[in-house]
């Protein structure tokens, strides 16, 4: 598609060319989503973020609910630090040693308890 028929999609300038990018990574294999199954969390993090708009919180969505992984742990979602403020009795923003320390108590189950957190503040069901 065109860059105007991708804009006609809603998407803006940004999603457009990083659309555009990931796409000629793909094709001419700078980038292989199929090497992400053999990375660790943190490579495959990395990885994904080396690609046009994608930061750390998108690599970590994208393990999250694309890749199915297990220890997801991502301390930049404003709804996991909301959580934990309110679950834990916290101020907001819970300070970062007590967040590293329930990383380590939930590991290497991390994505879970992310996404019971999620739902501790948010309970309507999302599909997925």
């Amino acid at each position: 598609m065109t860059f105007a028929q991708l804009k006609t999609c809603g998407l803006s300038r940004q999603k457009v060319l990083g659309i555009k990018s990931l796409a000629k990574q793909t094709i001419d294999k700078t980038f292989n989503p199929k090497l992400i199954d053999k990375m660790s969390d943190e490579e495959a993090i990395n990885y994904l973020s080396q690609l046009r708009q994608i930061g750390r919180w998108s690599a970590e969505m994208i393990l999250l609910f694309t890749y199915n992984r297990s220890n997801i742990w991502p301390i930049q979602d404003i709804g996991l630090l909301r959580a934990i403020s309110k679950n834990y009795k916290k101020k907001y923003l819970p300070p970062e040693k007590f967040v590293s320390s329930l990383k380590k108590r939930f590991s290497p189950y991390c994505s879970v308890a992310t996404w019971y957190l999620w739902r501790s503040i948010d309970p309507e069901p999302i599909q997925y």
